[in-house]
């Protein structure tokens, strides 16, 4: 039987619900990372950044 994760914003590191507002897209710069965020991180433009290519957004 598989675990399943929860998913975390990868801005505020607090654990997202896809039914409140949250969005999952690709890395815009290298598409190998998979980013949650929060409604809350997306309406103040908070910052992110790829573990992978070290792109950083808003």
């Amino acid at each position: 039987m598989s675990e399943i994760k929860p998913q975390i914003c990868a801005s505020c590191g607090k654990i997202v619900s896809p039914e409140k507002g949250a969005v999952r897209f690709s890395c815009p710069s290298c598409s190998k990372y998979t980013f949650w965020r929060c409604e809350k991180c997306r309406s103040f433009s908070n910052t992110y950044k790829c573990p992978v290519c070290n792109f950083e957004g808003p």
